[in-house]
């Protein structure tokens, strides 16, 4: 009944493009919108300096999310998104849980698996590259 709908390859696609975008609006704001404050909170959390690490973990994100969305590359991409959730999950979530103001690690688990499927299954069928 639902063979049509639940096609692998499409769910593979919302996967990679849905999981793009979010990694879009995540690191727009840390080049384009507040990279001094961030950088800051990468200095106050140990990562310093933290205007190298803002750009670094502004750029995976922002332009990994484009690359997720066009399909190129997406395996690397996948490496360096799953490795900058990694860290945020020990350096700024690790023993916060839940949905509070400050966050627990659970959403960046979510990020980390799903940047780790596309590792391992690549961009699909319906991607550039």
């Amino acid at each position: 009944m639902f063979e049509s709908l639940l096609n692998p390859l499409l769910a593979h696609f919302l996967l990679r493009v849905v999981l793009g975008a979010l990694f879009v609006a995540h690191g727009y704001p840390k080049l384009f919108k507040n990279f001094s404050g961030v950088a800051g909170w990468f200095d106050s959390i140990g990562l310093k300096p933290g205007k190298f690490w803002a750009l670094v973990v502004g750029a995976v994100e922002f332009f990994g999310g484009l690359l997720l969305i066009l399909g190129v590359w997406v395996q690397l991409v996948g490496i360096l998104l799953a490795v900058v959730m990694s860290v945020a999950m020990w350096k700024a979530k690790w023993g916060k849980v839940g949905l509070t103001d400050q966050g627990g690690w659970e959403l960046d688990l979510i990020y980390l698996t799903a940047a780790l499927s596309l590792v391992f299954t690549g961009g699909g069928m319906y991607s550039l590259l």
